[in-house]
């Protein structure tokens, strides 16, 4: 249940990936999230909360419209930027069909 979104271009700037998607998780408003912040609600903070348990190093997460932009407190190795891309694509999958 649930379709799989593309990640269509990612960019790495230092410490900061963008993520581009194919839909929309917000709508003209962002939303941000930094690890620890236990009051966000909704589709950007659920995003956060499994980034952040996927990667330690990940501080903060900004969702707009179909961009998600990660922060980490270092670098991002080519695993790290897949491990993300993995989470933002099966985000709104909740069972594979069989």
């Amino acid at each position: 249940m649930g379709q799989p979104m593309q990640v269509l271009n990612t960019t790495v700037i230092d410490s900061i990936a963008m993520f581009s998607t194919d839909r929309g998780f917000t709508g003209q408003s962002g939303v941000s999230v930094a690890r620890g912040d236990e009051a966000a609600e909704g589709f950007p903070a659920g995003l956060a909360g499994e980034i952040f348990d996927a990667d330690p190093s990940a501080v903060h997460v900004f969702v707009a419209s179909n961009q998600v932009v990660v922060r980490r407190s270092e670098g991002w190795p080519q695993d790290a930027v897949d491990r993300i891309t993995g989470i933002i694509t099966r985000f709104f999958v909740y069972y594979d069909e069989a």
